[in-house]
């Protein structure tokens, strides 16, 4: 068969396909129009008539515009892409509801966006500045240029020591952002987990049993020397039972003391982070807390004299840990500078200057060399003097974190032979 018989063939089908196809659409219509005419010969109309009107109302039907037209097929379309803004601004929205710090910054390791935790716990960061602007950690700087380098998520410890020793967890990876133009490792999340809390309890046991383990085992190697002489050479001498039960009484205090001095010191650095929010009059304080050491006072032939502005000084803290630091220095003021026979108690409250306490004593002084390290922990000048005067060696120390959390500093200022000032400058 030749080509153009081949296409006459197609063309006659197509032809037939249609004419079928108008048919079926116009079924109804026919169907009424012979149902009409079969009626019309029953009644006796005449044949040819009742055939040439069935003819014009079938051409009519097939020639007329179909009153319902099928739709053709919609082209499939292609999957439109999101935008790439509106994307962003939802992942920003979402974490700036986190409690977690949060900074989005992108191949430059530029900082695009970072949340309310963020800018609580660093500052604000400088937007559309590389994060070295704020966060200067070598090791944390080496972690980002890695993941932008290598496209791979990557997490390091990080320490921060100001305003108050903080520990975090910093991971950092890639934001994938689908059906979107935007390439993968295009911006990446950088997260701080605060591990503080955790690291304070591991370091807090380490510390207690180490700590305690040393200091407790002299009064307890004491204990058990007396123990033994009392059921042995001194069982029948009530005048050396006497003496030795004086002692043992001493040394449990002094274990008592310094355990609960432990346990204070545990607590306080749990909450080293948190500032206090109250405000508190140092007016009524120092006085209270001058009265409270007066019979220490006496007993010690010291005098504690106060020099206090008119009217309230006022500084944000929590008043019972403030009178714990007042009556742990003025306190060691008393026993340590005894020699002077006074102490000074200034509050300084100059317009445009940070308000300050100054307690001053006039006995031996320190040496320069043990200045620096008179709040480490059982960090003691002299040692027998100290365990004499019933001291644990951790006074200062507590008072330094008290003083962290207050947002406050702790200036030592002595010279041997004229006395000691311990400032606390709020």
């Amino acid at each position: 068969m030749t080509g153009e018989g081949t296409g006459a063939l197609e063309d006659e089908w197509s032809f037939l396909r249609k004419l079928a196809a108008r048919l079926w659409q116009e079924i109804a219509m026919l169907i009424l129009a012979t149902l009409i005419a079969v009626m019309a010969l029953v009644g006796g109309i005449n044949t040819a008539v009742v055939f040439w009107i069935w003819v014009v109302v079938v051409i009519v039907a097939l020639i007329r515009r179909p009153l319902v037209l099928q739709a053709a097929p919609p082209p499939p379309l292609e999957p439109a892409l999101a935008d790439p803004e509106a994307l962003l601004r939802t992942v920003f929205s979402g974490l700036a509801a986190l409690d977690v710090p949060v900074l989005i910054i992108d191949r430059e390791a530029s900082v695009l966006v970072q949340n309310a935790a963020a800018e609580k716990a660093f500052g604000a960061f400088p937007l559309n500045a590389h994060i070295s602007a704020k966060l200067r950690s070598p090791g944390v700087l080496d972690m980002v240029r890695e993941t932008i380098t290598t496209n791979t998520p990557n997490q390091i410890e990080h320490s921060e020591r100001l305003p108050s020793e903080r520990v975090y967890i910093v991971r950092i990876a890639p934001i994938d952002l689908p059906e979107t133009d935007i390439e993968p490792g295009t911006f990446f999340v950088l997260s701080f987990r605060d591990v503080s809390e955790l690291r304070h309890i591991d370091r807090m046991r380490s510390d207690f049993v180490a700590n305690a383990s040393h200091e407790l085992r002299t009064p307890l190697a004491s204990l058990r020397g007396f123990i033994e002489t009392i059921q042995g050479p001194a069982k029948a001498d009530p005048k050396a039972q006497q003496r030795f039960l004086g002692i043992m009484f001493d040394q449990t205090t002094r274990m008592s003391r310094l355990v609960d001095d432990l346990l204070s010191l545990s607590r306080l650095e749990l909450k080293s982070h948190i500032a206090p929010d109250q405000k508190v009059d140092l007016v009524p304080l120092l006085g209270h807390v001058r009265d409270a050491l007066l019979p220490l006072a006496a007993d010690l032939d010291v005098t504690i004299n106060l020099h206090l502005p008119p009217g309230k000084v006022e500084v944000l803290g929590d008043r019972d840990e403030l009178v714990q630091v007042f009556e742990n220095l003025i306190e060691n003021a008393c026993k340590y500078g005894q020699e002077g026979k006074v102490v000074e108690v200034s509050l300084l409250n100059e317009p445009g200057q940070a308000v300050e306490v100054i307690i001053s004593d006039r006995g031996p002084g320190i040496p320069a060399e043990h200045v620096p390290r008179l709040t480490e922990r059982f960090y003691r000048v002299n040692v027998e003097d100290s365990r004499s005067k019933k001291g644990t060696g951790l006074g200062l120390a507590i008072v330094k974190h008290i003083l962290t959390r207050h947002r406050a500093r702790l200036i030592v200022k002595s010279e041997v032979g004229k006395g000691t000032d311990f400032t606390v400058r709020f």
